[in-house]
């Protein structure tokens, strides 16, 4: 299900060799245990004229974590805000139509937000996407 969230219960119920009705209780069941939280369209960035990508390591000063997440992902272009442990403390993914409006992003909006001490940028040069949890093997 986590390939096409557009199928219906009975072609899920076909593809997992269950009856309908199985098929059903289960999903209802994953649905209400909160193991499946959404389901939601795959956005082609590039589609929407989002070229480059980077994500942001940042280090931040004694400021509040909801207070400077929620800053920095209200910045343009800023798709998430991670809270990360070891020597930084976040990191920020970042989308842009180019290399001037990334760079804005970056060395402008994020480093206006208070409590930002550093940032070091890695720029996405390629994104190979991984197996979904839950659907190893099949």
């Amino acid at each position: 299900m986590s390939r096409d969230a557009r199928l219906s219960v009975r072609q899920l119920a076909e593809r997992v060799h269950v009856s309908r009705t199985a098929a059903h209780t289960r999903l209802q069941n994953l649905t209400d245990t909160g193991v499946i939280t959404g389901f939601a369209a795959q956005v082609n960035r590039k589609a929407l004229g989002l070229h480059i990508s980077a994500v942001v390591v940042v280090k931040v000063g004694d400021v509040p974590w909801p207070e400077i997440s929620s800053e920095l992902a209200a910045l343009p272009f800023v798709e998430k805000v991670q809270a990360v442990s070891g020597d930084v403390d976040a990191l920020v993914t970042v989308n842009a139509p180019d290399h001037d409006q990334l760079s804005q992003v970056i060395l402008r909006k994020i480093h206006e937000v208070h409590g930002v001490l550093s940032t070091r940028s890695l720029l996405i040069l390629e994104e190979i996407p991984g197996t979904v949890p839950g659907t190893a093997g099949q």
